[in-house]
């Protein structure tokens, strides 16, 4: 455990900038403050950055999930004025310009917070035990691991109707994440399912997307909207818009439609909300537990917090319910708030955020996607290859690149996967014995 809580513990002169997350927004900012005057200190509970737009692929067994993280120390390896700690941050103390956290105390001259979102069930402590969430790759192995001993379950049980629920899908959310996962389980459904396990057919196997609006990708264009659930109809995934879950206690799926469905394997994709740790004020809390910032991300009644990315929500009368919870905002936020740092330290004007949209994408399986860019919109085979190659782009790591490259390329031509692996048993039999007794 170590302490550094006060201005001359800091052991340089420099001013020290604290980033709270090695997410999109807190490595932009970190590379693009190299050359300034400061000192850089990172802070993550994990040593890693994930690739969040893949870990669906993890969950489904389609990539390693190496493949989708990458250690933050080799990302900086050439850094001089930056360093990282693993570490969960408790509490920020602004009063004191420190944190508190499990290896210690750390003080901060700029603390800027990039902890991105967690799982939202909406206060739905039910839900929140049974349904599997996705937001990390343990809890994409954990998704894995009950997918595929559901389904070993399922080729040996003799109880029938124990057997459709082993083999019922239900994906609560139709936003990109929601209708990714619909679209790898239906390929599993139809490309692997009958070959891999003898015994089991695709006409068992069962997909269901449950989406509280009017229509799936409700952030996209109308014209995505329906052709991404025209892909999935025809991919035999049952689709209930206008549709919200009651209840899940491990059984019986009930929604608000009238529809009660009996299935082990919910995947809860409805949405998020900020993850912080404690120690700020309600006032400087927006909905969705997300930090309230003016136009250069710094944090509502603070001069040296700051905060960027999903917890952050820069309300405007443009944006009552501030910028979109995706990776280009993180990243865009994260690169202008360390060229405002240094016009802050050197007395010099700041310059005001403007998120500038440069499309969205999402896949809905083999050849098939939907891409947004302005006013042209693109469907099908054409968008999948874009979605590909913008994905392939963004990955950190040349490494992780081309193994996801040649994963991709192997899976397309041979339409099966091999790292469909139980290497991490997931315990389901005590939320089970939980629910029966209830």
């Amino acid at each position: 455990m170590f302490t550094i809580s006060s201005r001359d513990k800091n052991q340089s002169s420099k001013p020290r900038v604290v980033i709270i997350g090695g997410g999109f927004g807190g490595l932009q900012l970190a590379k693009k403050i190299k050359n300034a005057p400061v000192d850089v200190l990172l802070l993550d509970k994990h040593n890693y950055h994930t690739f969040q737009p893949l870990l669906y692929q993890v969950a489904m067994g389609s990539l390693e999930a190496d493949s989708v993280g990458f250690p933050i120390r080799r990302i900086f390896i050439k850094q001089n004025n930056f360093s990282f700690n693993m570490a969960e941050v408790q509490k920020i103390n602004p009063e004191s310009n420190t944190l508190t956290t499990n290896i210690g105390t750390i003080y901060y001259d700029y603390l800027i917070v990039a902890t991105g979102a967690a799982t939202n069930f909406f206060g739905n402590e039910q839900i929140a035990h049974f349904a599997m969430p996705m937001k990390n790759i343990p809890e994409a192995l954990n998704l894995r691991s009950l997918v595929l001993q559901n389904l070993e379950t399922a080729l040996v049980t003799s109880d029938m109707k124990e057997k459709f629920a082993l083999m019922t899908f239900v994906v609560v959310g139709g936003g990109p994440t929601g209708v990714e996962l619909c679209g790898a389980l239906a390929e599993m459904r139809h490309l692997i399912l009958m070959k891999d396990y003898h015994g089991l057919s695709k006409y068992d196997m069962r997909v269901y997307l449950v989406e509280g609006r009017d229509r799936l990708l409700a952030a996209m264009s109308p014209q995505a909207s329906a052709k991404a659930k025209e892909f999935l109809v025809k991919d035999d995934v049952i689709i209930y818009n206008s549709a919200h879950v009651e209840s899940y206690d491990g059984y019986y799926l009930k929604i608000d439609n009238g529809k009660t469905i009996k299935t082990r394997n919910v995947i809860w994709a409805a949405g998020v909300k900020g993850e912080m740790p404690g120690g700020m004020p309600a006032e400087a809390i927006a909905k969705g537990n997300r930090l309230l910032v003016d136009e250069i991300n710094r944090v509502k009644g603070y001069n040296s917090v700051f905060a960027i990315g999903d917890v952050a929500a820069m309300i405007s009368d443009e944006l009552p319910n501030g910028h979109p919870g995706v990776a280009p905002v993180a990243m865009q936020q994260g690169k202008l708030l360390a060229k405002n740092l240094v016009h802050l330290i050197k007395g010099e004007p700041t310059q005001p955020f403007k998120y500038f949209d440069k499309g969205s994408l999402a896949t809905i399986g083999r050849n098939k996607a939907v891409a947004d860019f302005g006013k042209l919109h693109f469907q099908g085979f054409f968008a999948w290859l874009i979605w590909g190659v913008v994905h392939i782009i963004s990955l950190v790591g040349f490494a992780n690149k081309g193994v996801v490259l040649l994963r991709w390329a192997m899976n397309y031509f041979t339409k099966n996967s091999d790292n469909r692996l139980i290497v991490r048993y997931y315990n389901t039999e005590t939320r089970m014995a939980e629910s029966e007794s209830k």
